[in-house]
């Protein structure tokens, strides 16, 4: 199997975005060593990182290109060991454009205790909706994973989920979007831990929650 050549610039310019990035991920410290992966979709194909590959040696060219069902269509590299997971979550989410994995330390923090974070900062209303919710434990290699991302999501309006004693998903419109919601969430996931070292968060009324994530949405920023 090749890309089509209609997709061949489309599937080029994914590879300079993803490899751009996957250098933000240990920029806002969400991730060590060679753990985490940024994927996007272009039509039936995944762009991802190859797997246990330096973030140094991450350059467009090295991307890896993978159908919907995982299987590696172009690179010279085995793909991320989490590829069958975000090609579940494409495969199921239509909408999904860009899928994101870390392991950032207070997020995973969360999820070795099971715990959603509570939606105690306008922060978290504004980008997640609600409060970040815990998916169900799952063994990396298949599918599980991705089945247990789509369970939790659907229907929800958080782009994160906790993955229990994993760590943290995060989906988008695009590649960069799944970035920023990992980034604000590790913030959040942050926040909120120290919150509770010093009392009880308090909690923000659901009215102000949809408010304020309308306005987030659909007013904030330029369009």
């Amino acid at each position: 199997m090749s890309i089509p050549a209609h997709l061949r610039a489309d599937i080029d310019a994914a590879k300079e975005r993803v490899a751009a990035l996957h250098a933000e991920l240990p920029r806002w410290e969400l991730v060590v060593w060679t753990a985490g992966n940024v994927s996007e979709r272009v039509g039936d194909y995944v762009v991802i990182k190859p797997s246990g590959v330096s973030y140094d040696e991450l350059t467009p060219e090295a991307m890896v290109v993978c159908d919907l069902d995982g299987t590696l269509v172009e690179g010279d590299r085995s793909p991320s060991s989490d590829t069958a997971a975000h090609a579940y979550v494409y495969r199921h989410m239509d909408h999904v454009g860009g899928v994101v994995h870390t392991h950032s330390t207070y997020a995973a923090a969360w999820a070795a205790r099971g715990e959603e974070i509570p939606c105690v900062l306008t922060m978290m209303a504004d980008e997640f909706g609600g409060p970040v919710p815990v998916g169900p434990f799952a063994i990396i290699g298949d599918d599980s994973i991705g089945r247990g991302i789509v369970e939790t999501l659907s229907g929800h309006r958080s782009p994160a989920v906790l993955m229990q004693n994993h760590g943290p998903f995060t989906i988008g419109r695009d590649a960069r979007s799944a970035v920023k919601a990992a980034v604000l969430l590790e913030e959040v996931a942050r926040a909120v831990h120290v919150s509770r070292q010093l009392g009880e968060p308090l909690p923000i009324p659901q009215d102000a929650i949809d408010s304020l994530y309308n306005r987030y949405q659909n007013v904030y920023g330029q369009h």
